[in-house]
Order: C-alpha cells, then structure tokens, then sequence
C-alpha cells in the first residue's frame, strides 16, 4: 500500500513485459535444451543465407567493378582488398569488450548493425560525389564497415563454438555453405546480367546500376541481423582471469597452434597476393564482359557445391590437416595455370584455361574453406576459443591486409618490364618460334602466390591433428564420394533432389541435427566468418 498523500502508481502490463524483455532479450542461459539448439542451428542457416545474399551483392566482382568505374586505381583495388583483413586486428580490443560483457548475441548484433549501415554513403555515391570524391568516400566507408564486422566476428567466432555440438562441425557448417553458395549462384548470375543491361540501356548511368545492388545487399544484411537477434547463446565460459595481453599471448605460446598460426598466415599472404587481381585482370586484360566472369565464378561456385560433401565426409572420417593436405595444391595449381592464360593476349587456349582454372578453384576453394575454419575451432580449447580464434585472425588479417597493398603499390612497377621463355626450332627449311611463358605485370604475382602458397604448405606439416592420414586415401575416398553423389544425381529422383536440396534442408535441418550425420549426410565447409 501506498504511504497516506502519495499517489498510487499505475503499473501497464505491456509495458512491464516489454521492459522485461528488453532486459532478457540478449541474456545467455546457462543451458540450453536439444530443442533451443536445434532451433538456434536453424536461424543460424537463415542468417547465412542471408548474410551471403549481402556479400554477394555488395563484395567481390560487384564491389571491384564499382571502383573500377569510379576510375580506381590498381592501388585503391588493393586497399579496398587489404582494409577488411587489416581490420580484423581489432578483433585483439574486441577480445576485451566481448569477455567483459559476456553477451556475445549483444556484441553480434550491435556491431553487425553499426557495419551494414555504413553501405548507406556507398549507396549514395553516385547520386551526390564525383568520381573523384566517391573513391574517398568507398574507401572510408569501406574502413568503418570492415571495423565495425571485426568486433561482431570475435563475438561470433566464439558464440557458434559454443552453440554447434563439436562432433557436428562439420556436417553442419557444410550444409550451411552449400545452401549459402547455391543461392549466391543464381543471385551472382542475375546481378551479372543485371548489371550489363543496365549499362546498354543507361550506359552514362552505370555506377547507379551497382547502387541498386548495394541496396538490395543492404535490405537482405538488415534481414540477417533479425535472425541474429533470435538465435539463442549459451553462457559465456571464460577460464582464468589473465588479463588482455596475456589471453593474446596465450595461443602463441601452445606449440602446435603457433605452427598452424603460421600455416594460416603464410598461406593467406599467398592467396591475397594474386587473387585480388583475378577480377580486375580479366575485366582489364582479357577484357571480358561482367556477366561473363559473373559466370565463370558461377561455375566455381557450383564445383564448391558439388565438393561439399565429399570434402566434408574427409573432414569427418581424417582430419581437418589431410583435407588442407590435397586442396591446398589444387589451389596453387589453378594459380600456376593463370600464368599460362595470356601468351601475352588471348589465344586459342584462353578460354579452355579460364574454365579449368575455375573448376580447379571450385572444387580446392570448397576443401580450404572447410578445414581452414575448423581446424582453428577444432584446436581452440575451451573457454579460451575467444583469445585463440582471435590471435589466429591477428596473423591471418596481417598477412592478407599486407599482401594486396604490396600488390597494388608493385603492380606499375612490373607494368614496364617482362619475362618471356620461349622454345625455337630451326631447321634448313624453316624456324619456329614458340612462347611458353610471357609474365606481364600481374602475372609476376601469379608467380610469386605460386611460389609463397608451395612454402606455406611445408608449414602445415608441422601442424598436429588427430586422425590425419596419408594423401593417397583422402583422394580415393575424395574420388569415391564424388562418384557416389554424381551417380545419385544421374537418375531422375537424384536430379530432382539435387534441385530441391537448398530449400528441403532449411526445413529439415532441425531434425536432422537432433541425430549424429550419416555417412550420406557427412560434410562440412568450414564456418565462414559473419560479416
């Protein structure tokens, strides 16, 4: 009762049960029941659909093509390249913020939002800055997006260690990633085509073609936030009170995860080095049209879909190390072979080439994928996977920010010199010449990925996991698994599941999630990093 001469308070139900929830909201349960995580995996799934329409339209070829026809330079190309690794170094404060307030689910999606919004002035560029001032203002915008995305992937790096049952990693994380990259596919080919009508119907009018994307990017980022806000956390365990730099220096002092460091770290700097460039050397070299390197990523893109499986049956029966052991020189295969695309313009065996290349990437891109984010999960103990993961992206963010920036500064520098190799044959009657290997600036970098990706390579044998074994019997039961689904996709009832996979499994994901992966269900891309 109310003191005599005070008012009486008038207490509103609904407005009592919303400020309870917005207090109980992002709070961590100390458990969570088979049902919540069943569910949780579910919008999980959800978000990276989501989260992959949004890079799909806003990264990549789309994001490159739009600098280009900003008129940006070979070294802006690589900055825009090296800002989001570069950026992940704010995951080491961000191990701080995400440990003090142990709600990871709050950091995720506080961040996430902050990041998304900063594509608005992207989206803008066109109608209000010249090209000149547009550059700047993608490169901040860019910075602040990538900044913001750094401290939501320490909270969800650790989060999703927590949330996904260990002895599922695999499989779920490559049905995730297969969903993921099917619906980049058609949303990548439609933009493509997209993108080249609207350049012949308003060809002064291109750059706001790639505004439209941004926006819709952005709508389908916001979407993922939603969903991000749903999914349940489990309470935050976090061993040991040590302090900031000693939780960083902790993962550099266990030997065996310093060794993969260093394996991840090389092998980024090699990647990074060239592949920021395929884009732009087939849209400047080659001069291909959009919508046709559009597709070419689409058959990448198809070839990872294929190989999920099969390299997620590896990941599961070996190791993480045995995948990486057989898709990391396919990898550098298909970087060697884009020496050979240009002797030095298009020729008959271009063409041919630029198929293989993207095949080779597909099906190598999809066995790096899974393992490389596993293995770093696998090895991470817990309650210490937040400063692990972190100190893996540290190394991980130096060597792929460092590498496209020395690219993009050196790419001039090779532009005025050349290596040519060439075989002659002469006899009485006649000579012939043949060229075998004509290196033009960004082939120099082809080579020098090549040569960095094969030292890096020789790293991961140091690297310990259970369960690893020998080259030879990952590619048969690589082989095997491969026959076994295209075998399954031949028939009619095959190609009609093969169809309806990406929408049957977001239905059934939940159930099948509640029981360990069957040998048919065995796969696992490894968990991509939300942005």
């Amino acid at each position: 009762m109310p003191a005599v001469g005070q008012p009486f308070e008038v207490i509103d139900p609904v407005k009592k049960k919303r400020e309870h929830r917005r207090r109980t909201i992002f709070e961590a349960k100390e458990s969570l029941t088979e049902e919540e995580v069943a569910h949780g995996l579910k919008l999980v799934i959800r978000d990276g659909l989501a989260t992959q329409a949004m890079v799909t339209l806003t990264g990549g070829i789309f994001l490159v093509a739009f600098a280009l026809q900003l008129g940006a330079s070979n070294t802006v190309i690589g900055l825009l390249a090296a800002i989001p690794p570069l950026a992940e170094l704010l995951q080491m404060p961000a191990i701080y913020v995400v440990n003090r307030v142990r709600r990871r689910r709050l950091v995720v999606v506080a961040a996430s939002l902050a990041a998304r919004l900063c594509w608005i002035p992207i989206i803008l560029i066109p109608f209000f800055l010249s090209p000149e001032q547009g550059i700047i203002a993608l490169i901040a915008s860019i910075a602040l997006y990538a900044s913001f995305s750094a401290f939501s992937h320490c909270g969800w790096n650790s989060w999703m260690r927590d949330l996904i049952p260990q002895d599922r990693l695999g499989a779920f994380f490559s049905r995730r990633m297969t969903l993921s990259t099917a619906l980049a596919l058609v949303i990548s080919l439609a933009a493509g085509f997209f993108i080249d009508s609207w350049k012949i119907a308003f060809p002064d009018l291109a750059a706001y073609g790639y505004s439209i994307l941004f926006l819709l990017g952005f709508i389908a980022g916001l979407a993922g936030i939603t969903l991000l806000a749903r999914t349940p956390e489990p309470r935050m365990v976090v061993e040991g009170q040590d302090g900031l730099f000693a939780a960083i220096r902790k993962p550099f002092t266990d030997q065996n995860f310093r060794n993969l460091i260093a394996f991840l770290g090389s092998w980024n700097f090699a990647v990074n080095l060239a592949a920021p460039f395929f884009t732009v050397y087939m849209l400047q070299r080659i001069g291909l049209d959009i919508s046709l390197v559009v597709a070419l990523s689409i058959l990448s893109q198809v070839m990872n879909i294929i190989f999920y499986r099969s390299w997620g049956r590896v990941s599961d029966r070996y190791s993480n190390k045995s995948v990486l052991a057989v898709s990391g020189p396919l990898f550098m295969l298909a970087i060697f072979a884009w020496m050979f695309v240009t002797l030095p313009g298009v020729y008959i065996l271009t063409y041919p080439l630029l198929i293989l290349i993207h095949i080779l990437m597909g099906i190598s891109l999809a066995g790096v994928s899974l393992a490389s984010g596993n293995i770093s999960l696998k090895m991470a103990p817990r309650g210490q996977a937040t400063s692990y993961l972190a100190a893996s992206t540290f190394a991980n963010s130096v060597a792929a920010g460092v590498a496209p920036i020395l690219g993009g500064l050196f790419v001039d520098f090779f532009a005025d010199r050349e290596l040519i190799w060439t075989l002659i044959w002469r006899s009485p009657v006649q000579e012939l010449v043949f060229v075998t290997l004509d290196l033009q600036r960004w082939e120099f970098f082809f080579l020098f990925a090549f040569i960095l990706g094969l030292y890096s390579l020789h790293r991961l044998t140091a690297v310990q996991e259970e369960g690893e074994a020998k080259e030879q019997e990952v590619f048969d039961e690589l082989i095997t698994g491969v026959r076994r689904d295209m075998r399954n996709f031949s028939s009619a009832g095959g190609l009609r599941d093969f169809v309806k996979f990406p929408f049957s499994s977001v239905k059934s994901g939940a159930a099948r999630e509640q029981r360990p992966p069957t040998d048919e269900e065995n796969s696992a891309p490894s968990p991509p990093e939300e942005p």
